[in-house]
Parts: C-alpha cells; structure tokens; sequence
C-alpha cells in the first residue's frame, strides 16, 4: 500500500455533527485536507474520525467563549497551518414572534451570530500570514424574513451583514471571505424542528389569537413538503469546498432555485412581497 502524505494544511469547521458540517468535513478530508472538525461530545468525536483519516474532532462550542479558546490553541499546538475557517453551527428558534421567550432569543443569537463572531475573531491569528479563507453558512432566510421562524431569520440576517463587512475589512490581510446561502437543504434541522413541535405549541398561551396555532401548524406541515423536496447536504459542502479552494472565490453562493426566487421575492413591495409568503406557506 502506498504511502499517503500528511496534510499540510488544515481547515477548521463548526457544527461538524451532522448535516453540512460533516459533509464538509469529508470533503476537506477526502482533498487532502486536516478537517478539524467541531463537535461538542465525544460519541461525536469517535464517529467522524471514523470517517476518515484527515478527520482531526475537535471538542468546540460557539456558545462557549472559553471552549473557542481552548480549541484554538490546541490547533495552534498541532502545527498544521489553518488556511480556512467554515462557520456552519446553528439553530432553529421557531414560533409566533410575541410568545417566543426571550431567553430563546438569546440562545438563537449567541449560537448563529455571537458564537459565528467569536469563532472567528478567535481563530483569525492563526490565519494571517497567508491567503486564507473565512466561510459563513447562513440562508435564504437572511434574505427573505420567514413567518413563525423569525429568530432563525432575524439571525441569518445579522451574519450576512458581519460576512460582508468583514469581508472589506479583512480584504487588506488577504483574507477572503464568503456567505454561502442555501435553500432547504437536506439535514437533521427539518427533524430536529418537528420533534421541538409540542414545546413550540406550548409556549402560546390559550389567550393568544387563534391563528397563531394555525399558522405554526402551517410551518410544521411545510417542513415535511421542504424536506421531501431540499437539495442534497453535498451540493452546499461543494460550494463551500469552492470558496475555500477556488483562486477566486465568490462573496455570495446563492444555491438552489427557491433560493434565487427568495431573494427575488425579498424586493417585491410589501403588500406583494406578504400576499405570495402568506399564500406560498398557507399562512391564515
């Protein structure tokens, strides 16, 4: 058998449990790449470096302020260069915009904003010196505010405002950086929000108008209808993979058809704009 040759350079991923963070992983691992992939248990950590060879799990929370840190230095201690950062962890807070609790706000912000910003305002150091590369996962959703998920929305709004400024401050070191914006993508999310259905219900108190109850019934219905028909999880790990490898990287990967369409609908005037979301999701 023949000899592989180590990686000579490393990319760092977060969220690499499942979905688009593991497909990323591989694919990084499968070009030659040390994926560090960030998880946050051990059962984790054992299945991706299964995976492959190139796969280095690496404990890390983007809530945890002290875990980005101690992630870190633990790169910086392995001695592999780290040409790209992919910040792919998120959340879904889902529910009527009045009864969600604020603490389920925070949570939405500290995942998918805060903890996107101190990713990358941690690992940054290790980054200059060199032409590398910042990815963003965000969504259609940071384009096109979505009814009854709008914390998910409010928040991938926000990281697409962080990814292009960023993207002209960081332009003098030589660092690229990229949003990558999907449609429904195929991953654990569209479960994971169904199986949160009954706490989501629980939290509209019999007061609250009646159509809040049908209209989070109309989202949940229209999970199952995005799932059946979201683009595979490898479709965005491959542009991801492109805007960290190509000799020019795009700023924006629009990916899928209902995500060009979205960001169409998003500047239609707001009467037209809300009669096609209230009649695309069934919406009362």
């Amino acid at each position: 058998m023949s000899k592989v040759d180590p990686p000579t350079s490393a990319v760092v991923v977060t969220g690499a449990s499942s979905g688009i963070g593991e497909s990323t992983a591989v694919r990084l691992a499968q070009r030659g790449y040390l994926a560090l992939a960030g998880v946050r248990n051990e059962r984790d950590a054992q299945r991706l470096a299964a995976l492959h060879a190139n796969i280095l799990p690496l404990h890390l929370d983007v809530a945890d302020v002290r875990s980005i840190e101690t992630a870190a230095r633990m790169v910086e201690a392995n001695g592999v260069p780290v040409i790209g950062l992919v910040s792919n962890a998120g959340i879904v807070v889902a529910g009527p915009l009045e009864h969600v609790p604020l603490d389920e706000l925070r949570r939405q912000f500290d995942v998918n904003v805060f903890g996107a910003i101190a990713f990358a305002q941690t690992f940054l150091p290790l980054l200059r010196g060199r032409r590398s590369r910042i990815v963003f996962v965000g969504s259609i959703s940071g384009r096109l505010a979505i009814p009854y998920i709008a914390p998910y929305s409010a928040s991938k709004f926000a990281l697409r405002a962080i990814a292009e400024a960023w993207r002209v401050e960081l332009a003098p070191s030589g660092i690229a950086v990229s949003l990558v914006e999907p449609g429904s993508v195929k991953t654990p999310i569209w479960q994971k929000g169904r199986n949160e259905r009954d706490e989501m219900f629980a939290r509209i108190p019999a007061s609250a108008p009646a159509y809040y109850r049908d209209g989070l019934e109309a989202v949940v219905r229209g999970t199952e209808y995005e799932e059946r028909h979201a683009m595979p999880v490898e479709r965005v790990s491959d542009a991801i993979l492109h805007a960290l490898t190509a000799n020019t990287p795009r700023a924006r990967y629009l990916l899928g058809t209902p995500a060009r369409l979205g960001s169409i609908l998003a500047l239609l005037p707001p009467a037209l704009h809300d009669h096609f979301i209230r009649a695309s999701m069934r919406l009362p």
